[in-house]
């Protein structure tokens, strides 16, 4: 059975960084594309970024270009998000999930950027 735990979030002032990471496990990690999702209170989740299943390529919304970074450890099973620069825009529940998505999903990580 697929899990996937998310962590890492919290309260950061504009600006500011932050490093989620996702630890899977119960599906063949390395051979998924792996994305972090977004979902900002009453809009729809959002795809912020992907990295292919060997970590060499990645995808950004160009709302989180050039500011995010996405990596994966595939010893680990994890994926990572590193948010820098960031705007009271990128306020959301935080998800990972294969690209596409898996029909579960874990329980996310609050981000909030407020000062």
């Amino acid at each position: 059975q697929a899990q996937l735990v998310e962590s890492g979030g919290g309260l950061v002032q504009p600006g500011g960084s932050l490093r989620l990471s996702c630890a899977a496990s119960g599906i063949p990690f390395n051979r998924y594309v792996m994305g972090w999702y977004r979902q900002a209170p009453g809009k729809q989740r959002e795809l912020a970024a992907r990295i292919s299943s060997g970590g060499r390529t990645s995808y950004y919304a160009d709302s989180v270009k050039g500011r995010f970074t996405i990596s994966r450890d595939n010893a680990k099973n994890t994926v990572y998000l590193q948010m820098n620069s960031l705007r009271p825009e990128d306020t959301a529940v935080y998800y990972c999930n294969g690209f596409p998505a898996l029909d579960y999903w874990g329980q996310g990580t609050q981000v909030t950027v407020s000062s």
